[in-house]
């Protein structure tokens, strides 16, 4: 099997390439050095056709990892310079070369907070810009694919929360919160947190090359059974063997404290760990449905609290770079 993987420095990119690396062609086009030497290396900004034109080889499958996808991107009109007209490019250069089959990891963010367990159909309400630039990067996608039904193959996956061993996202902070001690709960802990562990999600984009899938589909990613933030909490409890203070703060509060920490961060031209929207992702209902994943007959290797088990050990051990990801 022979794929470029647009983005295969990241954090999914890297997971994904240890899969393949051993039996497969794979080239790396990032704009950022790789960790580690797991396939071709070639580096590349999805931004810059020329250099996509230069560089990319003609292979059977795309797959495009690569998106500006922090919380805090300055300025936001880098959320659509990569995400939408990184995509634009990508898609240009693919046909050019003749390649006909993408995997377009979009994400969970297209349809918004606090959505009653949404499905592949249901409204997109993106609340905040990556959302918006990753619907309008489907949308790229979609006309591409019209473009040329019987030959093209696309396949749009919007994971929820990914986390794992080596990122530095939201999951790791609330663990590291945790582990620490210094974690405050901020809401009732009821609402639902829907996730995906990076192991299994990488499976399930092998999965769909692997089953050399044909025309359109689109999967929301997400491992079952979803759980409270409280129950989320109990299971990092018994993994760390520490017990967290049983005070919890209003949202509103919390939420206040939020905005104080915004300002703070513009006036200090700093970066801080809270931070208003990180307030309202972490009380917000994040659930979605996941029948389409479960029709395609896949079974992920790990549980979910494997994956969080795997996780609490590696903060533990201090592993891993620096990274963010959507909560």
């Amino acid at each position: 099997m022979n794929i470029n993987i647009i983005g295969g420095s990241g954090f999914i990119g890297r997971n994904f390439m240890n899969l393949y690396k051993n039996f497969s062609s794979i080239v790396n086009l990032d704009k950022n050095e790789p960790t580690e030497a797991l396939c071709e290396f070639r580096k590349v900004d999805v931004r810059d056709k020329g250099q996509l034109r230069n560089l990319m080889p003609v292979t059977e499958w795309v797959v495009l990892l690569a998106a500006e996808h922090r919380d805090d991107v300055s300025p936001v009109s880098l959320y659509y310079d990569v995400n939408v007209e990184g995509t634009s490019n990508v898609l240009d250069v693919m046909k050019e070369k003749g390649m006909n089959k993408i995997v377009f990891t979009s994400s969970v963010a297209v349809y918004g907070l606090n959505r009653s367990n949404p499905t592949e159909n249901s409204d997109l309400n993106p609340f905040n810009h990556y959302g918006k630039s990753k619907e309008q990067a489907e949308q790229l996608l979609l006309k591409w694919y019209k473009e040329d039904e019987t030959n093209r193959t696309l396949v749009i996956i919007r994971p929820t929360v990914v986390f794992g061993p080596g990122n530095r996202g939201n999951v790791y902070n609330l663990l590291k919160q945790i582990a620490s001690g210094r974690f405050l709960m901020i809401g009732n802990g009821q609402n639902i947190k829907s996730m995906a562990y990076v192991g299994n999600i990488v499976s399930f984009i092998k999965h769909c090359i692997d089953s050399n899938l044909q025309g359109y589909h689109l999967f929301n990613y997400v491992d079952k059974p979803d759980l409270t933030t409280n129950q989320l909490i109990e299971i990092s409890e018994t993994a760390i063997g520490k017990k967290i203070s049983s005070l919890k703060i209003p949202y509103s509060l919390g939420l206040t404290a939020g905005y104080l920490f915004d300002i703070s961060s513009k006036i200090m031209k700093k970066k801080l760990e809270i931070s208003s929207i990180r307030v309202r992702k972490f009380c917000a209902t994040t659930q979605f449905s996941s029948i389409r994943v479960q029709d395609m007959n896949f079974v992920p290797p790990y549980t979910l609290k494997e994956g969080l088990n795997f996780t609490i050990k590696d903060i533990l051990n201090e592993g891993g770079s620096i990274e963010d990801s959507n909560f």
